[in-house]
């Protein structure tokens, strides 16, 4: 990977954990708070959108692009939401972000003709295994009481791991084949979230949330909306320039910089377990730089 692809996913992993630090906790008031959050994004963003190359020439390829991918993101939001109802918030978050990128990986050599290095795949393996051990570090092995059959927190985990993977290729596809502007995908992704996102909010009878999130969540909310679409944006715009075989399992670094903030911050339990995984993790992405 070229330097500058390099420091641009670093910098987006930075602000992803950014955000989930300074709105911790209130992310999790579901669907009210990712609508005001699609809303806000929007409105910060589409200020840059003159300064960044706007739309592009090709319309019909921008509507295509950023259609989909808004469809596969609140999919991805929905299946995620709804495993960390049904199942272990730590079990549900592990897989996903090991399995994600490990289908990106794989979709990236299938469908888009990358061939990484051995040496950068060896540095993929680091990565999602070190990941996945700091998912599962608070778990310790605990199995829900009187449940038998499979668990729902790894069917949800597998399903949010697709939804990150065909997020992350359909991106890829269309940064490339239509030439957007990261910033412009983007904003017409979040634009188009929020119809999405409202009518999922009625049909769930939760539209009437919406005022008293965000009144009582507004200073998370403007984290979110800056620092949220700014990591993407980082992360769109390096794989316009290096295979997303590499950058999708390199911005998990921010689940590192996050689970770090939990055991020396937080003061959150097993922080040897925490240290040892991310530096199983560290060793990865070293790998992949090289």
């Amino acid at each position: 990977m070229s330097a500058l692809a390099i420091v641009l996913v670093l910098g987006a992993a930075v602000a992803h954990a950014a955000w989930n630090v300074l709105a911790h906790g209130s992310s999790r008031l579901g669907l009210p708070f990712l609508w005001c959050g699609a809303l806000v994004s929007t409105l910060i963003w589409a200020v840059a959108l003159p300064f960044t190359g706007g739309i592009g020439d090709d319309l019909a390829g921008f509507l295509l692009g950023v259609g989909v991918s808004a469809v596969l993101h609140v999919a991805y939001m929905l299946v995620l939401q709804r495993g960390y109802a049904a199942g272990s918030l730590s079990t549900v978050y592990a897989i996903a972000r090991g399995t994600g990128p490990l289908l990106a990986v794989v979709a990236a050599i299938v469908l888009l003709g990358e061939r990484p290095a051995p040496v950068a795949l060896v540095g993929v393996v680091a990565v999602i295994v070190g990941v996945v051990g700091i998912g599962l570090v608070d778990r310790g092995g605990e199995r829900p009481a009187g449940r038998r059959g499979l668990d729902p927190a790894i069917v949800f985990g597998l399903l949010t791991g697709v939804a990150i993977a065909a997020y992350t290729i359909w991106d890829a596809h269309a940064l490339r084949a239509w030439q957007v502007s990261p910033v412009a995908f983007m904003v017409g992704c979040t634009a188009l979230e929020v119809p999405l996102f409202s009518i999922t909010l009625l049909v769930r009878r939760r539209h009437r949330e919406v005022v008293a999130v965000a009144r009582a969540a507004w200073r998370p909310l403007i984290a979110f909306g800056i620092l949220s679409p700014l990591s993407y944006i980082l992360v769109l715009t390096a794989i316009t320039m290096a295979p997303v075989a590499l950058v999708a399992p390199m911005r998990e670094l921010s689940v590192v910089l996050v689970s770090l903030f939990g055991a020396f911050v937080l003061r959150e339990p097993r922080p040897g377990a925490r240290i040892a995984a991310s530096v199983v993790v560290a060793g990865g992405i070293v790998l992949l730089a090289l």
